[in-house]
């Protein structure tokens, strides 16, 4: 009994500790980028530790802003599913993990049954009762091959992946929630723009309408009055439209309505941070995690090759039992009730109508998928970076050019109206002006947020939205060892 036993534990210890891999050895596949990237020279030593690490309170410092981002983190439906997967991936691991372990089970089992007289040596029929006891080992394999275990870190790349998806996940949330933001109070200040435009336009209607009345001007500078007049009205009217079409689409981020919020902050209250250093582009692949979740199902259908070659030697388990067995219920742990039982199975595929080796086929195509979808990842990572630095310098210039537009448009419609007043130009000419100041304002808006929308994405690019930093927190622990 003690000999069986003591081989039965020297199985399993061969089956656990001695087993080897088949998988291929994994080689991270080389970054199919540039070495830096087009838009700018990067200095040497500049990392992007600085913007992955920096926190997202720290980032948007604007409190309405800040409010959205955490109600989104806590409510957004797209987010709570993606913290779900990972429990969904933590169970499915935990399950593929249990092999790798004996399963005991405790048995109490009972029968009674009744022979025929016509099968009977004796020709008379019998009652036979019987009781059973024990614990039982549950066919084990004994993963000399690799097999389970290579499902096992399988399940584990895949369980880890799914963590990085939720914190990829959770940076695009936040840049969404950014830019839609940011959105809204583009279209919020075009709106107030638009109803001071109208203001004007009806003021100077009323007074082209009472001009015409006394005869000092014609029928065609009124409808070119009332023309502006019913542009900035349309203007109005669109504007209104799109800016709760925004506050609606803030709202389905948010996962609730929008209640009880700090004030709002115009664009050129907007502190985000403008100058992030983009550091090398081999730091993406630590930075991203949307690249580290790609490379590790990468390792999971490397690890998915080692176990379908196991599939091809042989597969060796174990089942086991120890306990009792009576006919009376009373007896089971009596004196010579004691049962055991040990069978060991070798099975050797020797003929599968070509299955195994179309599961090897079919996990190493997954493989060359994988590497390429990895590769897909490092690239638009890398395009994602290049163009927002590429645009931040562009934008820039165009806002200062804007700028002057404006404050050009808006001296040649002063001087229009000089000139309309001492008699020399024509109502056109100041009906022109008008028109195009009023654009000229329109795209500046636009712009100021294009530059802000275009530091969201290179933030987002770079890695950061993760972390929570506050800068509270860092005045509080400056402030305290002032005091000390």
């Amino acid at each position: 009994m003690l000999k069986i036993r003591n081989s039965v534990s020297i199985l399993l210890a061969a089956g656990i500790v001695s087993a080897c891999s088949l998988a291929p050895r994994y080689e991270r596949p080389a970054a199919p980028i540039a070495n830096t990237y087009p838009a700018e020279p990067v200095a040497a030593g500049a990392t992007a530790t600085a913007t992955a690490d920096t926190g997202w309170r720290e980032f948007f410092q604007d409190p309405r802003l800040q409010a959205l981002i955490e109600s989104t983190l806590a409510n957004n439906r797209d987010l709570r599913v993606a913290a779900l997967r990972i429990e969904e991936a933590r169970a499915q691991y935990n399950i593929v993990s249990a092999d790798l372990l004996p399963n005991f089970n405790a048995a109490l089992a009972g029968s009674r049954g009744r022979t025929s007289a016509a099968t009977s040596p004796l020709g008379t029929s019998a009652v036979s009762t019987s009781y059973q006891v024990g614990l039982n080992l549950a066919s084990f394999e004994l993963d000399f091959f690799g097999r389970v275990r290579n499902l096992n870190e399988a399940a584990l790349a895949l369980f880890l992946s799914t963590e990085e998806a939720r914190r990829s996940a959770q940076i695009s949330l936040v840049a969404e929630v950014a830019k839609a933001y940011l959105a809204e109070r583009a279209f919020a200040e075009q709106q107030e723009l638009a109803q001071r435009t109208l203001s004007a336009r009806e003021t100077g209607f009323r007074l082209a309408q009472q001009r015409f009345e006394v005869g000092a001007s014609s029928a065609l500078d009124l409808r070119q009055q009332e023309v502006l007049v019913q542009t900035a009205r349309a203007t109005l009217a669109g504007l209104v439209r799109q800016r709760a079409q925004a506050q609606n689409a803030l709202i389905l981020l948010a996962g609730q309505p929008l209640a009880e919020l700090p004030p709002a902050r115009s664009l050129s209250e907007q502190n985000i941070v403008a100058e992030l250093p983009p550091g090398l582009p081999s730091d993406l692949l630590i930075r991203r995690p949307d690249i580290r979740a790609s490379e590790l199902q990468l390792t999971a259908s490397n690890a998915n090759i080692g176990a379908a070659r196991a599939a091809f030697f042989p597969r060796i388990s174990l089942t086991a039992g120890i306990g009792s067995a009576s006919g009376e219920l009373g007896d089971l742990f009596e004196a010579g009730t004691r049962t055991w039982s040990f069978v060991p199975q070798l099975v050797l595929p020797i003929f599968d109508a070509g299955r195994n080796r179309a599961n090897l086929s079919l996990a190493e195509v997954r493989n060359n998928i994988a590497v390429a979808n990895y590769e897909k990842t490092i690239q638009v990572a890398f395009r994602e970076v290049s163009d927002a630095l590429v645009a931040r310098g562009a934008i820039d210039e165009q806002i200062d050019a804007q700028r002057r537009v404006v404050e050009a448009q808006a001296d040649r419609l002063r001087l229009a109206e000089q000139r309309f007043q001492g008699g020399i130009a024509s109502s056109l000419e100041v009906l022109d002006a008008q028109r195009e100041l009023f654009s000229a304002e329109q795209s500046l808006v636009q712009t100021r947020q294009l530059r802000l929308t275009n530091a969201v994405d290179l933030y987002r690019s770079l890695g950061g939205g993760v972390n929570e930093a506050t800068v509270q927190s860092s005045l509080k622990h400056a402030t305290a060892g002032v005091e000390k």
